[in-house]
């Protein structure tokens, strides 16, 4: 209150030095101005930001953050299950569908009751176009014990609403929209949009790293509130967090213990599981560097299937080149014992591999960035890029084979 009084008392120290009418106008609209942008901002959806962001609004609204969830009767396109062929797993019809979720590895269906949406109880497999049943086992994901035992004993409001939309109120169960939409990112936008400045809207990459990078694992990563259960119900989403401030003081990462491989890591900790990015970069030489999430990915970009910003190995060696310590000394395939332009020489297939499971038989990329020995899988069961590959052959060949390589320490490759 100190800092507003202060401030209208300069005001009415200057209001008084005008002597001419004219200036007194535009004293008064100058005060109102700054008056309002004092006033807490309120959320006004992605369209508000279209007129003056037009590019950036295109970009995104082309990606599956703006797509992750859709009504089928208004998006009869996005609707990639097979409901015109009977199959004994699929119990409804898309009638009853009044979501459907995801459009890369897998798509579910939500259905409506009353003022809730719940998991119908089969799932797309979009990889091998296919039905596979969806029901969430005990034993898997922790908030399983605290609802029924059916899918409609769930309802998704408390354990995935919050990062499908914008502005989830808990209490209503209403949004100001579905989808990840610009104010998920920038916070709410109502001032901006009446007065637009760089100073009353929320830019993650204008935030010091750490609150930057919460502002995407604030949705990929896995964890649990602070202050479960809120109003007696168990979500699995930080509840009231907004962009710009900490997560830390909403969300508790999962517990990571060494040498335990469970549904969610494995032994050396790496997630086990789909959608815990932010669990696996926090451990990651790049994130204590102070690397972002943005330094890699373009939210506002579909050029490719992860929203990079670069292709393949552009992306890493243009970080990762001579110059820098952590930098390539030699050519690729001289660093990876394949051939340059092979999947073998690719630096997220060593660096990165695909061993996180999103859906049956479906992996997507690691964000710890640390090379994962044969060895490693030998100890703990931990997949290595090596055999993961080259599937017909064991960690043995695959460990002989790195012990010949003079290019890297076999210390940390080949024990």
């Amino acid at each position: 209150m100190n800092r507003y009084c202060d401030k209208t008392r300069g005001w009415l120290h200057a209001l008084g030095k005008i002597r001419q009418p004219a200036l007194w106008i535009v004293f008064l609209l100058g005060f109102s101005v700054s008056a309002f942008s004092q006033s807490p901002a309120h959320f006004v959806g992605s369209e508000s930001c279209q007129k003056c962001h037009a590019e950036a609004y295109k970009g995104w609204k082309q990606t599956r953050m703006a797509n992750v969830v859709r009504d089928p009767k208004a998006h009869p396109e996005a609707v990639l299950g097979d409901f015109t062929h009977a199959n004994p797993i699929v119990t409804f019809d898309i009638g009853q569908v009044a979501f459907v979720y995801g459009s890369r590895w897998k798509q579910r269906y939500f259905t409506k009751r009353g003022d809730d949406y719940y998991p119908l109880p089969a799932q797309w497999d979009i990889q091998k176009s296919q039905w596979l049943p969806y029901h969430v086992e005990a034993g898997t994901d922790w908030w399983v014990g605290f609802y029924g035992a059916t899918n409609f004993d769930r309802p998704t409001g408390p354990t995935c609403d919050g990062c499908h939309s914008v502005n989830y109120n808990i209490e209503t169960k209403q949004v100001t929209e579905w989808n990840v939409g610009c104010e998920k990112c920038h916070g709410p936008g109502s001032v901006h949009v009446a007065h637009p400045t760089r100073q009353n809207i929320i830019n993650p990459d204008k935030l010091d790293y750490v609150r930057g990078n919460d502002t995407c694992i604030q949705c990929h990563s896995q964890g649990r509130p602070l202050s479960n259960p809120i109003s007696g119900k168990y979500y699995d989403w930080p509840v009231g967090f907004m962009p710009g401030q900490r997560l830390a003081d909403y969300w508790k990462l999962e517990d990571l213990k060494p040498g335990t491989t469970n549904f969610y890591q494995y032994a050396d900790m790496t997630a086990h599981k789909n959608r815990m990015q932010g669990n696996d970069f926090v451990q990651s030489n790049m994130y204590h560097r102070e690397i972002r999430c943005s330094s890699c990915h373009d939210v506002h970009s579909n050029q490719n299937t992860a929203s990079l910003i670069a292709k393949g190995n552009q992306l890493c060696l243009s970080c990762h080149t001579k110059n820098n310590p952590a930098g390539l000394k030699g050519t690729v395939s001289q660093h990876t014992h394949h051939a340059e332009n092979s999947a073998g020489s690719q630096c997220v297939a060593c660096h990165m591999p695909k061993i996180e499971q999103t859906i049956k038989d479906n992996y997507v990329h690691a964000h710890t960035f640390r090379f994962i020995s044969p060895s490693d899988t030998a100890k703990s069961g931990i997949p290595n890029p090596c055999t993961s590959c080259h599937t017909d052959k064991s960690n043995e060949w695959a460990t002989a084979s790195l012990k010949t390589w003079s290019s890297v320490s076999p210390w940390r490759v080949a024990q």
